[in-house]
């Protein structure tokens, strides 16, 4: 017992891929971990789009973090809210006052949504950071159509049946590739008094060009893509303002006056911020940089400051990279921190020699944007279309964390290619058995309600 107490203690604060990953990597080490995160799951965030459209139920991209962990014998997780950290006595201080000791603290806190000064335009357009932000959207989404059918006015029709998405990065592709394959496909049949074909989806990017991440080439051929499904694509514009009713959006270029889009839904892909506990950080270990983000700068081996018991890993640390350019926030490069801090903290323990700095592998990217379209690039390789495509689909189901969720997904995925069909399209959440004020207008009601 007393040997047991004596094990250094590690504290991660998140079970995103970064936490998650670190407890992995702590697995049978001399250590006892404790994995507290507001969540007693795990998500995996990269298919959040496709529960915003249908195509998934939440369980299917979530895992209780208890059951992942759970043959892990060092570990335990604690479901909890952090509100700050004391350094001096080496506590993490829980929401209900509790405290947590440490002796290496990771945290991997992850990102939020980013309105740029803008936080009123979220009850508006919801970002896409979590299950309720998807299910949400899946609501509005849904909900659009339905009260579409419902109501006469032309002009309340065409702009329930106007989807707006903010930002051309991988979540605004896909997403807008994913509403409008709902309309034009999965929900073309389902009514009588719409086409759901008709609707129009709006991409609104304010580069040049839409994943300004890839190289140009495959950024041209997604632009082709999406325009090629029905998708309006919007360049070098930005959104200046965002309404129940209305989006307005600006060209960058000239002094033309911005255009007022009529729209319901808007999504917003725009941009991230760091998760508040980074700026949390940095003030209790003192004379620590923070980025416009609000990602903590870290040092070579992702410890913060001058604590070497303290790490920050994932979307939350700002770690440049060999060309001095912070690296992206991806679900790679928090995997591989976490696994590296990981390292570290066990070869402390054991007494051995520290490692060197953290090197990120950089494996590619890719984004999918419809049916059999995608496009990739690994190693100076790039590919499009529809072998992008099943190369997307096998790296995704290899990163779900439980092999149930794999075979859930894949099974899921055949089902809804052979078919057309989203079958997890539900409705739910506050006002989900009401349509909008004025919403049946014009004397469209159904015959034989009242």
């Amino acid at each position: 017992m007393a040997a047991a107490a004596m094990k250094h203690r590690v504290v991660i604060v998140g079970g995103g891929f970064g936490g998650l990953l670190a407890a992995r990597g702590l697995n049978k080490q001399p250590v006892e971990v404790t994995l507290i995160d507001r969540r007693n799951f795990h998500l995996f965030q990269p298919l959040l789009y496709q529960v915003a459209t249908g195509g998934l139920s939440p369980a299917n991209i979530a895992a209780p973090l208890r059951s992942i962990l759970r043959r892990q014998r060092n570990t335990r997780v604690l479901l909890g809210e952090v509100i700050g950290f004391d350094l001096v006595n080496r506590q993490v201080q829980l929401h209900d006052g509790s405290a947590i000791p440490f002796d290496s603290l990771i945290i991997a806190a992850g990102s939020t949504h980013h309105y740029f000064g803008h936080d009123e335009w979220e009850r508006f357009a919801p970002g896409l950071k979590t299950i309720e932000d998807a299910t949400e959207i899946r609501r509005r989404v849904l909900s659009a159509f339905e009260e579409a059918e419902r109501i006469a006015d032309p002009l309340a029709r065409a702009r329930l049946l106007t989807f707006v998405v903010v930002g051309g990065g991988p979540t605004g592709v896909e997403m807008a590739g994913s509403i409008r394959e709902l309309a034009a496909q999965t929900l073309r049949f389902d009514f009588r008094a719409i086409d759901p074909a008709q609707a129009k989806v709006i991409l609104v990017e304010g580069l040049n060009r839409v994943l300004s991440g890839f190289h140009e080439t495959l950024s041209r051929k997604a632009l082709e893509a999406l325009r090629k499904m029905g998708i309006e694509v919007r360049l070098d514009c930005h959104v200046v303002d965002v309404q129940s009713d209305h989006v307005l959006v600006r060209p960058d270029s000239g002094k033309a006056p911005a255009e007022r889009i009529e729209t319901s839904t808007v999504v917003w892909a725009a941009g991230v911020q760091a998760n508040p506990l980074g700026k949390l950080i940095a003030s209790a270990v003192g004379g620590v940089e923070i980025d416009r983000s609000g990602r903590v700068v870290v040092n070579p081996d992702c410890s913060v400051g001058n604590r070497s018991d303290v790490f920050v890993i994932g979307d939350l640390a700002c770690y440049r990279g060999r060309d001095g350019r912070p690296l992206p926030g991806l679900a790679p490069v928090a995997m591989q921190q976490g696994q590296y801090v990981a390292d570290v903290i066990a070869r402390q323990v054991r007494g051995e020699s520290r490692r060197g700095p953290f090197q990120y592998w950089d494996k590619g990217t890719m984004a999918t944007i419809g049916r059999a379209q995608a496009v990739a690039e690994s190693m100076g390789l790039r590919l499009s279309g529809y072998l992008a495509w099943l190369a997307w689909l096998f790296i995704h189901i290899l990163y779900l964390a439980r092999f149930e969720n794999r075979v859930l997904v894949m099974f899921q995925w055949f089902w809804n290619y052979v078919t057309r069909n989203r079958t997890a399209r539900l409705i739910t959440g506050p006002g989900a058995t009401t349509c909008r004020a004025g919403a049946v207008a014009g004397g469209s009601e159904p015959p034989g309600h009242s």
